[in-house]
């Protein structure tokens, strides 16, 4: 048995205010797990994403996200949850006013390979981007595999 205190653990830098990882400290071997809180305009991804060896559980505590599908735009209030397949594109944002709580679950723990598309100013539209730690480890930014140029920055 392992427990912890979700706000004992460090937050992880990116899209959202707050992203703790519970896999690792509760010692899970078969889920990916996190914590996340989503100011308004932030997102859970980096990007319009999908894993294509893992399936992912959206659990919304509260709050609203809208996440963005292969289907159209989906509203998930407090209290419900959404599942997305393996390979199913999504990136879920906080649209509202008030802050969204979520847990995230994934498995397998092990997503392999995120496909992510982003806009690209220099390029004109939604690109395959990767991302990178900066030199000086203060932030991480996305950027476009076709062009090399920064879509955007997170600290």
């Amino acid at each position: 048995m392992e427990k912890v205190t979700i706000d004992a653990l460090e937050s992880r830098m990116g899209p959202a205010s707050v992203k703790r990882a519970l896999a690792g400290p509760l010692g899970t071997d078969n889920i990916a797990l996190n914590y996340y809180e989503l100011a308004p305009g932030e997102s859970f991804g980096f990007g319009y994403h999908r894993h294509p060896d893992q399936e992912e559980v959206f659990l919304i505590r509260s709050g609203t996200a809208t996440f963005e599908t292969e289907d159209g735009e989906v509203r998930v209030e407090a209290g419900d949850a959404i599942r997305f397949a393996p390979g199913e594109w999504q990136l879920g944002r906080n649209e509202g006013e008030e802050r969204v709580v979520a847990l995230a679950l994934g498995a397998p723990q092990e997503m392999g390979d995120t496909d992510m598309l982003r806009h690209c100013e220099d390029c004109g539209g939604r690109t395959h981007n990767y991302i990178e730690m900066t030199d000086d480890r203060d932030a991480l930014v996305t950027r476009c595999e076709d062009c090399d140029a920064e879509t955007g920055r997170f600290t």
